[in-house]
């Protein structure tokens, strides 16, 4: 487990984190997101003992990172955004050299590499030079090197650029994997794949932790919210639209049809069973309905609410 105490870093004037506090759990995977320049690569440099912190400590396992450099790094792989990999030496070679400088015992060295290349699904690349590999598998051979020493915990700095979408999906599957038995940060401002890996958030911006919270937590923000196009006029529709129980703001929305309401619906927190009312609803006014589809991602409005300055 790692945790963040009011850790704080610059360069030079510039203020890259200030104050940051959080928790990496033991198992799964936790969320860095933030726009691009929010803090996300500074923190894990910092939680990961590449950078020093100009104010506040970093504890992995309880055990100071500052004060036991060696013991606290031994726990923790990192993959950068730029894997750091030699392009003349191969797979194998390589994880074996990573292995000897994350101090693995030399005999358990070659059947932990032979682990980490299955669990990589690298066996077909393990044999060729990386400056011959592709870009997702050269990303794969990243991981793998993150991998070496079997750390607790593994830090991925957006891990999934620069990949095309079948990359993206094998590398998403694998970090899902290694939530299993590992605590992953996984750093992205990329909303749908936060969505897609991570049990928990933490929202950076501007350096501060502005929210961190469980991806459900985040999911029940607000209320839900739907689109809805349905037969009948807006000013027959909207006022009774507002008047439902549940409902906490409905929003016009142009159309073309002057005998069609279309609206967003956003429902008041906590709200279960909006759609049943709506239906009800719509029924006895005779309103057949059109089209009815969920709103903007909750995890969305949130991320939007909190990088741009709606709350100071």
């Amino acid at each position: 487990m790692i945790e963040l105490r009011n850790v704080s870093r610059s360069y030079g004037p510039f203020q890259a984190l200030c104050d940051v506090s959080f928790t990496v759990p033991e198992r799964g995977v936790l969320g860095l997101l933030g726009v691009n320049g929010a803090g996300k690569t500074t923190a894990m440099n910092v939680m990961t003992g590449y950078l020093p912190p100009n104010a506040g400590e970093v504890l992995v396992d309880g055990k100071s990172l500052q004060r036991e450099p060696r013991a606290c790094k031994r726990r923790i792989g990192y993959l950068p955004e730029v894997p750091p990999l030699y392009d003349e030496m191969t797979v194998r070679d390589f994880l074996a050299f990573v292995c000897q400088l994350r101090e693995v015992a030399g005999r358990a060295i070659p059947d932990h590499v032979r682990e980490i290349i299955d669990l990589c699904a690298l066996n077909e690349a393990a044999g060729r030079p990386i400056g011959k590999l592709s870009k997702g598998y050269r990303q794969r051979v990243g991981i793998a090197s993150a991998l070496c020493g079997d750390p607790a915990t593994v830090v991925l700095d957006e891990p999934t650029v620069g990949l095309d979408p079948r990359q993206v999906v094998e590398t998403r599957e694998l970090i899902a994997e290694l939530g299993k038995r590992h605590a992953v940060v996984f750093s992205s401002h990329q909303l749908s794949e936060v969505l897609k890996l991570c049990d928990r958030v933490v929202i950076l911006h501007q350096g501060r932790v502005v929210r961190e919270a469980k991806l459900d937590e985040l999911s029940g923000e607000g209320g839900p919210r739907l689109r809805l196009r349905a037969m009948g006029r807006p000013s027959r529709l909207i006022p009774a639209l507002r008047g439902l129980e549940g409902v906490r703001r409905v929003r016009p929305l142009p159309d073309s049809d002057g005998a069609v309401t279309s609206c967003e619906i956003e429902g008041a927190p906590g709200e279960r069973n909006l759609q049943a009312r709506l239906f009800r609803l719509l029924a006895s006014l005779d309103a057949p309905i059109l089209l009815l589809m969920p709103g903007d991602d909750s995890l969305e409005r949130v991320f939007l609410k909190l990088t741009s300055g709606e709350n100071g």
